[in-house]
């Protein structure tokens, strides 16, 4: 008996992404990416062309992280004092395509540092390395409303990706990032519905939806990966269905997932049979990210150095297939 594969056939596509621009296009970076484009579920390519592969991002913080584990500082050892060095080992010695700033310090507690600085910060940043930027501000939206606009335009025509625009604080953001060509962050808490109506306010702002990426603020292994990747396959269904309002890629902090939860950081004179706390955040970094992968993430944005080269690795082998 002879069995016949049925293949499923969409409608819609995911919207493509670029981030960075190069000389030819305006800006100064070594080269572009883009992200997004699929016109299937992930890998399936015998249904559709899913032309562009999951992009890693180096996380880089604009001061030294204070919860960071041993296994993470060791992997980047004194360059954590200085961002910009920082940067450079993720480019020089890692090999990083995509680096994300995240300027923590701009938050008042932790340092309260001036939209003035932040955006001087992302000038030298430019100089010193050439690859695409996501910049991210604090979390804090009335200080980000001062700090990531200034950085917009600190790098205009960088074509960098901005985050992030929530649904109560979303037109500020939009308008500079509009005003300075570059993509935006949306971000939605683990919800379909509020993902759609985010992207439709930012649009009706001017912005193209082909410069929104949507943040579904995932949770890691054991801490609401289910979940997250449920709503993430909800929102590429409804995307290849046709409905261009939830067309856009996925971008994903795993690393600010994975290594916050107890099992990943958790001593191991404290809980003996968990195993080398070393080894095990690494692996709590690679499953999160490899199951997002398959959720449809786009950008993951990770911590470790060896969880990268992993999951690096791991694409590869799905892209190859």
């Amino acid at each position: 008996m002879a069995w016949e594969v049925i293949l499923e056939k969409y409608s819609g596509a995911v919207h493509t992404v670029t981030i960075g621009a190069t000389k030819a296009e305006g800006g100064t970076r070594a080269h572009s990416i883009k992200v997004g484009a699929e016109s299937t579920l992930p890998f399936l390519f015998a249904e559709g062309p899913s032309p562009n592969r999951p992009v890693i991002a180096f996380e880089v913080w604009d001061i030294q992280p204070n919860d960071w584990g041993q296994n993470l500082v060791k992997a980047y050892a004194d360059t954590l004092r200085d961002p910009l060095a920082w940067a450079q080992k993720c480019v020089s010695e890692f090999k990083a395509q995509v680096l994300c700033i995240r300027l923590q310090g701009a938050h008042q507690d932790f340092g309260n540092r001036s939209a003035a600085e932040e955006a001087k910060l992302i000038t030298n940043l430019l100089k010193e390395v050439d690859v695409p930027l996501i910049i991210m501000g604090c979390g804090e939206d009335s200080k980000d409303n001062l700090v990531l606009p200034l950085c917009c335009e600190a790098a205009k025509g960088e074509r960098c990706l901005v985050g992030s625009a929530a649904q109560d604080n979303y037109k500020t953001l939009s308008a500079a990032v509009l005003a300075d060509g570059h993509s935006i962050i949306a971000e939605s808490p683990i919800d379909i519905n509020i993902a759609k109506q985010l992207n439709i306010l930012i649009s009706d702002m001017g912005l193209p939806l082909e410069r929104i990426v949507i943040n579904p603020t995932i949770g890691s292994l054991g801490y609401g990966l289910e979940y997250a990747y449920s709503i993430m396959e909800r929102a590429r269904l409804a995307c290849l269905a046709g409905d261009k309002s939830v067309a856009s890629p996925f971008i994903c902090f795993v690393g600010q997932e994975a290594w916050r939860v107890k099992e990943a950081k958790a001593p191991v004179s404290e809980f003996p049979s968990w195993g080398d706390e070393g080894k095990r955040g690494i692996i709590w970094e690679v499953i999160t990210a490899t199951a997002l992968i398959q959720a449809g993430a786009d950008i993951l944005v990770m911590r470790h150095p060896a969880a990268i080269e992993k999951v690096d690795q791991y694409i590869n082998s799905l892209m190859e297939k």
